[in-house]
């Protein structure tokens, strides 16, 4: 097994709270704080978090007939999860059951209290919407607690309603209906849209078309330069992750490196491969993080409006590199990767260059050693 020197962070950054990426056709029944498209024209999801009465309510769309589930997940499968599930009937009655999964197989109805309770619901279009609610921490043994920072949903569909004449109403399995996010319910910061940066310039550090070994883990780096078009400073305010949208479910993390002043690059035959087998030729970008993204963050992040990230003119950095982990349990062979960053270009200078400080230790004996046969480990 290979050890990597290369470490990941994940970056966290306050914005400005607004809908969108919502592919549902259906109005929501109220307004809500925040939302989030959980895959694109299948699954959307409202939430609107009540401190004071220690409540969140939920607005789920999935476009099915069937039922429909949410869930809050200890480490983001089925076992230990929480599971709110429910269906409109025939008749339009909403129907709505607190569930817990023991394992990788049909949840239970909850057998010690039911603290999932649907609110309204109803069947257009070939979509189900439920509007529903539960306290944060329901101090139920079948129950996962809504915490500050970070929560895993689960959510899954079927294509048919319950049967009702089983016992608890047999659910049919889900197969690939499903999905995973991790979102900070209560803390949420939904990014703006893309539409708000329609026009202005941009410049691209990503790969194209990288093959993806057929091995489990991948972490290739890639060396870029600057762009050289702009003469004079400009100022970046805001990145896209480009996640190729074929490779979702492979990418794990990317990281982008400030290279180090001095680094010297033939332009025409620039640093390319797997980021151990190249090391010596990048080991003069492998200090500086300059921006991020990790599975469960944000594909953009709008810098501060008083600060823009510099690039071009009289800017000392030069050189990047880009790192990518993929993760590839199946070892699927030829898949073509075209993910990086987008830099969106402001038209004038704001009054402050952004910069990073990272902190952290590096992953070797001398960084962070973990001993043998401990249960718990903790590193101050």
């Amino acid at each position: 097994m290979k050890t990597h020197i290369l470490s990941w962070i994940i970056l966290s950054v306050l914005i400005i709270q607004k809908t969108i990426a919502i592919t549902s056709p259906l109005t929501p029944y109220t307004s809500y704080q925040f939302s989030t498209e959980l895959k694109h024209n299948i699954a959307d999801l409202w939430w609107i978090v009540d401190e004071n009465r220690q409540e969140i309510t939920f607005e789920l769309h999935i476009k099915t007939t069937g039922w429909i589930a949410l869930g809050i997940s200890p480490a983001g499968g089925m076992k230990g999860a929480d599971i709110g599930l429910g269906w409109i009937d025939s008749s339009g009655q909403v129907h709505f059951q607190d569930r817990y999964a023991y394992d990788l197989s049909r949840p239970v109805i909850d057998n010690t209290t039911s603290d999932w309770s649907a609110i309204k619901g109803s069947e257009q279009n070939g979509w189900t919407v439920i509007q529903f609610k539960r306290f944060l921490d329901t101090c139920d043994s079948m129950d996962v607690s809504i915490k500050s920072g970070t929560n895993i949903l689960i959510y899954a569909y079927g294509l048919e309603d319950p049967n009702m004449s089983q016992p608890d109403g047999l659910i049919n399995y889900h197969e690939d209906r499903r999905g995973s996010r991790i979102i900070p319910l209560r803390s949420y910061g939904n990014p703006s849209s893309e539409d708000k940066f329609a026009g202005l310039e941009y410049f691209d550090f990503a790969s194209h078309e990288y093959i993806v070994p057929a091995i489990d883990t991948t972490y290739h780096c890639k060396i870029y330069k600057a762009p050289t078009n702009f003469p004079q400073r400009r100022h970046a305010i805001a990145q896209k992750t480009i996640i190729d949208p074929n490779n979702r479910d492979m990418v794990h993390h990317l990281l982008m490196y400030e290279c180090d002043l001095k680094a010297v690059f033939d332009d025409k035959n620039l640093p390319d491969g797997e980021c151990d087998d190249i090391y010596r030729q990048i080991i003069a970008c492998t200090t500086n993080i300059a921006g991020g993204w990790a599975v469960g963050g944000e594909d953009i992040v709008d810098f501060p409006e008083i600060t823009g990230y510099p690039v071009g003119g009289d800017f000392e950095i030069k050189y990047y590199m880009i790192q990518i982990h993929y993760d590839n349990p199946k070892l699927t062979p030829n898949r073509r990767d075209s993910s990086g960053i987008r830099f969106y270009l402001g038209k004038e200078l704001r009054q402050y260059d952004l910069g990073y400080l990272s902190l952290g230790a590096l992953p070797n004996p001398s960084g962070i050693a973990i001993p043998p046969k401990l249960d718990r480990f903790i590193i101050d």
